[in-house]
């Protein structure tokens, strides 16, 4: 393969109020608000250069409409394009102007029935990395990868790393050595994309890069005193995968973000894929703690990228749905 993937790049998130979705976002969370409209809010982090990362879309009902990967040039989306169609996959264009600030993409559903879409060029906006003065919140700086709940993992990690180019950082096995979940990645750290096995497809979360582990913290402190306490799901804590330090929250809508940050480079080609066992109590919380059942339960509902429907969901291949921590 010749094309490019960069990076996990933004999502397109339904909500069904903006204005409740920019508070918790932009005053609780400090995003920055690049652009809004009736209908739209673009949001970034403070060190991103280009548009947005993430679009707040008001809509009658929660969903997930596309999660999005930069490509480095047209070529480059043309012969992704090539490859989907050649798979069976019917292939959606859409022409630059037709989506505020992003050139010429395509959307598809992936083999998983996941909404994504592919673009190459999108406007240029203000990086505010060095303005500490507007930092606030969460103070999130960028995007950073997407976790989805797919029926089959191994069908997923199987395309995604032999016909789209990714490589495997970390993944869980279970009995038979079924791989349970797996972390992939474009660009040199843990992860762009997760797939964790469920019902599905179905978005788990969006995770976005904080600078520091007190960041973090900071943020827990600012939810709890403008009252959004409520709204962490999980954390704060230290992943056995990955490493990072996380906090999950749920937003208005209920759709999951993880602020995130402290993972590791995995630039290196004879860099090898680290094992653990679906049972293992750090795999998930390295201080040994459980998530809660909701995390496995949970998650946005994602659409079909030409019909705008809800995708039917299909029930996980592998029979255990959560680990089973013996202490």
């Amino acid at each position: 393969m010749s094309f490019d993937i960069i990076r996990a790049a933004r999502a397109i998130l339904h909500v069904t109020d903006l204005n409740q979705s920019r508070d918790f976002y932009v005053n609780a969370l400090g995003f920055i608000e690049t652009e809004a409209d009736d209908s739209h809010i673009y949001l970034r982090g403070l060190e991103e250069h280009t548009h947005h990362s993430l679009v707040l879309k008001k809509a009658d009902e929660a969903a997930v409409e596309a999660i999005s990967y930069k490509v480095r040039n047209e070529e480059d989306l043309e012969e992704l394009a090539a490859l989907f169609t050649r798979d069976g996959s019917k292939v959606k264009w859409m022409e630059a102007g037709s989506q505020k600030a992003v050139g010429r993409s395509f959307r598809v559903q992936d083999v998983s029935g996941m909404p994504v879409e592919f673009f190459v060029k999108m406007d240029g906006a203000e990086r505010f990395l060095q303005r500490y003065d507007m930092y606030r919140g969460a103070r999130v700086q960028r995007i950073d990868h997407f976790n989805c709940m797919v029926s089959d993992v191994e069908k997923a990690y199987e395309f995604y790393t032999k016909k789209l180019g990714f490589a495997c950082s970390e993944y869980t096995a279970g009995a038979e050595e079924k791989i349970w979940a797996a972390w992939l990645h474009r660009k040199p750290t843990v992860h762009d994309v997760a797939f964790m096995n469920g019902k599905g497809p179905r978005l788990h979360h969006i995770g976005f890069w904080l600078s520091d582990c007190m960041s973090i913290i900071h943020t827990c402190d600012v939810l709890a005193s403008i009252g959004y306490g409520a709204h962490i799901e999980r954390g704060p804590g230290r992943h056995g995968l990955s490493n990072a330090f996380f906090l999950y929250l749920r937003d208005p809508d209920g759709h999951r973000i993880e602020l995130y940050t402290g993972d590791y480079l995995t630039s290196d080609p004879d860099f090898k894929p680290i094992r653990w066992d679906i049972n293992d109590s750090r795999r998930q919380t390295f201080w040994g703690h459980a998530a809660p059942d909701c995390w496995f339960e949970e998650a946005s509902a994602v659409l079909d990228v030409h019909d705008g429907q809800k995708q039917e969901l299909k029930d996980a291949v592998l029979a255990q749905q959560k680990p089973t921590f013996i202490t």
